[in-house]
């Protein structure tokens, strides 16, 4: 059972090791691409939530008109 714990201590000290390796591959994206992609998704969710609304009022209009 000793080698047991030597080598999940092992495993573990090797997996911390990938971890900090794999952490320093990252690139971080600047702080302007960082603003201009959010600015991107703001702008397109407004613009879909208004198409949605638009598209909700036209069909709650026409079956009020259907229905009637």
């Amino acid at each position: 059972m000793g080698d047991t714990t030597k080598n999940e201590q092992a495993g573990k000290k090797s997996f911390v090791k990938g971890m900090k390796a794999e952490y320093r591959k990252i690139v971080w994206p600047s702080r302007d691409t960082v603003t201009k992609q959010t600015i991107a998704v703001l702008v397109s969710t407004i613009a879909l939530g208004a198409v949605i609304t638009v598209l909700d009022l036209v069909i709650r209009l026409g079956l009020d008109v259907i229905l009637g």
